[in-house]
């Protein structure tokens, strides 16, 4: 009776552990670059790539802008965030292929958690075309595209968001987006407030 009533009680307590754990797995996606898996949990990445190839800086900053100013540098394939006088944080990001580079002055007009993402129609149209159907919508999560944040760009389309594809930071691979790690995006997101100068420069 004692064996049987331990026995019960081990398989109980290994069902519990493995359900546990299924419910805590991280969500693992393949790179097709690197032929690897990459695996988040909580929108952090824990696997493969776990931190950008480019690292976050903290730098001196003797640039004409002052704090709460982003500068975008698409050339350079670097985001800095003047956080005080004299210094800045310094992204790794991705920013627009050939033919969908962009340069102006706005500002941050909205900002949103794991947001949502509506295709504009000439991306529906342009994919299509490619034989690649887009969703109407889709809504935030780990697939979408824009990751885990988004800060919004005044009236354009465009915006600095995550990514479901962090091998691609340090390319020129978005239709104009400025796109950063998933780690990246929170941590400027949690510094940047509505209203911010945003400052994309060639």
């Amino acid at each position: 009776m004692r064996k049987s009533t331990f026995l019960s009680v081990g398989i109980a307590f290994a069902v519990a552990v493995a359900a546990s754990a299924t419910q805590a797995a991280p969500k693992a996606f393949w790179d097709p670059v690197s032929r690897k898996y990459v695996e988040y949990d909580n929108g952090k990445i824990v696997g493969y790539n776990r931190h950008s190839r480019i690292k976050r800086q903290d730098i001196a900053y003797n640039g004409p802008y002052g704090p709460n100013t982003i500068v975008v540098n698409t050339s350079e394939r670097r985001l800095y965030y003047v956080y005080e006088k004299g210094r800045a944080l310094k992204y790794g990001i991705g920013v627009g292929r050939a033919g969908f580079e962009w340069s102006g002055t706005h500002q941050i007009t909205r900002k949103a958690e794991w947001p949502g993402w509506t295709p504009p129609p000439e991306m529906i149209a342009r994919e299509r075309a490619k034989g690649r159907i887009l969703p109407a919508y889709m809504e935030g999560g780990i697939k979408n595209p824009l990751g885990a944040r988004a800060l919004y760009i005044g009236s354009t389309l465009y915006r600095i968001h995550g990514t479901s594809e962090p091998w691609t930071i340090g390319g020129a691979v978005s239709s104009g987006c400025i796109r950063l790690t998933n780690e990246d995006i929170i941590d400027l997101y949690n510094r940047v407030k509505v209203g911010a100068k945003v400052v994309v420069r060639r």
